[in-house]
């Protein structure tokens, strides 16, 4: 007995301590938070309402409903939206979006889409040997090197920019759907992703590691690599099936007659519906108030192949990157854009508007951070690509609200969304715009050295 009282002193006496300890919280300081809490009619309220019902039905602005309009003074227009399904391939769906929208104008097609899966197959595979490589390419540091750490950590993802929408397409080309459809794994990416396809690549990755350690030379080390390569590209086509090299495609008019009936490879049909420079014909413009304006910026290891281009851009102020996307849509060239599209979302009736949902009155607080406050604090970050369609101008040429073709199906407003121009300055970062829209100002920006920025940049 006398042994559990001494016991049990010292657990108090160490309770008393670690209440003592500089920074905790005092049983003075919960005495004041609990004071700080009045239990009147408006909290009890509050209290039932939030253990009845979801927060954002809760702290819906009614008031938006009202007045609703969605006529646009410009817009480009597209057929038959698109949907990435359960993937993190928005990027993809983006970009083969906007180029899809040019090849159909060009050609006069009554209707058109390119195969996701075929450029998705590569994708993962170039981004194996991107993983693959990087390890090599670091294996004289040490597990906890954070660049290694880094690796390993993100060995793979479905998820990319624009970057790899060029560097993809440039090097493999484009297929009709018809050539290669989509498939139950590329409509649900997670699982394959991450329990195969990461799990094989970190098993190499060390692999790789181990036989450097050991002495192997740089050919062996390669002939290694390649081995692995080798399997991936079996897995993938277990998952995606294997990509077509030749296929025959029917052109047809817009009222849908058989125009021309061809043999392709995905090269030649890129070069015949498309065939521009996507290398050198783009200006890839950010928004980041958390960094310095009219400077160049690189993000390490941010591309989806080993001899591709890192996201390289510009920071413009929105004035800037605003106008030039006018000029886009006013030539009806639609545009791959990217935000942070969780925020304040009406899913429902398909729109981005800060006044939404009224967080502060339901809790009775203020949220206060600026764009640029919320970047360097991770609270807002770019987490989904669309494309930019169409605009509404005012009477003076300033923008109203945005239309943006979305990919996840026939959702929200008929598969697209409605932005006010006030949400898209506080949550649009990345804009690819064709180089004829944009100011002297942006295309003499884009001369200088790009600022290198780490893998796990806050903002990527």
């Amino acid at each position: 007995m006398a042994r559990i009282s001494i016991l049990a002193l010292a657990f108090i006496a160490g309770l008393t301590v670690y209440a003592e300890a500089p920074g905790s919280i005092s049983p003075e300081m919960l005495e004041g938070f609990k004071a700080s809490y009045q239990d009147d009619a408006a909290n009890r309220a509050r209290h039932n309402a939030l253990n009845a019902a979801s927060i954002d039905k809760l702290a819906f602005n009614e008031k938006v409903r009202n007045g609703f309009d969605d006529h646009f003074s410009h817009k480009v227009e597209t057929k038959g939206i698109t949907d990435q399904k359960s993937s993190g391939r928005c990027w993809l769906f983006t970009g083969l979006n906007a180029l899809r929208s040019q090849a159909m104008a060009r050609h006069s097609l009554p209707q058109l889409t390119f195969s996701q899966n075929y450029n998705f197959f590569f994708d993962q595979l170039e981004k194996a040997n991107l993983f693959l490589q990087a390890v090599i390419d670091t294996s004289d540091k040490p597990m906890e090197d954070r660049q290694v750490e880094w690796l390993f950590q993100n060995p793979i993802s479905d998820g990319g920019t624009f970057c790899g929408v060029v560097d993809l397409v440039s090097k493999y080309g484009l297929v009709p759907t018809e050539a290669m459809a989509e498939t139950e794994i590329a409509n649900n990416t997670g699982a394959f992703r991450s329990k195969i396809l990461a799990m094989k690549l970190r098993e190499d990755g060390l692999r790789l590691r181990q036989a450097k350690a050991a002495g192997t030379d740089a050919a062996g080390l390669e002939k290694m690599k390649t081995e692995q390569l080798g399997e991936i590209y079996r897995l993938l086509a277990l998952a995606l099936g294997e990509p077509p090299t030749e296929f025959t495609w029917t052109r047809k008019d817009q009222k849908g007659n058989p125009v021309e009936t061809k043999k392709y490879t995905p090269l030649s049909f890129y070069q015949e519906l498309l065939g521009n420079d996507l290398r050198n014909d783009y200006v890839l413009l950010m928004n980041d108030p958390s960094r310095e304006y009219w400077k160049m910026y690189r993000i390490d290891y941010d591309r989806h192949t080993y001899d591709g281009n890192d996201w390289t851009y510009l920071n413009v102020p929105m004035k800037d990157l605003k106008e030039a996307a006018i000029k886009s849509i006013k030539d009806s060239t639609a545009m791959y854009f990217s935000c942070d599209v969780g925020k304040f979302i009406d899913r429902e009736r398909g729109t981005l508007d800060v006044d939404n949902y009224d967080y502060e009155s339901l809790f009775g607080t203020t949220f206060g951070m600026d764009k640029g406050e919320r970047i360097s604090t991770w609270a807002s970050a770019s987490s989904h690509a669309m494309t930019l369609s169409g605009v509404d101008l005012d009477d003076k040429g300033n923008a109203k609200k945005w239309l943006i073709e979305n990919s996840w199906g026939k959702t929200g407003h008929n598969g697209y969304l409605i932005a006010t121009d006030r949400w898209m300055d506080e949550y649009l970062f990345r804009l690819v715009v064709e180089k004829k829209y944009v100011s002297p100002k942006i295309l003499k920006a884009l001369n200088q050295e790009p600022i290198a920025l780490p893998s796990w940049d806050h903002l990527f």
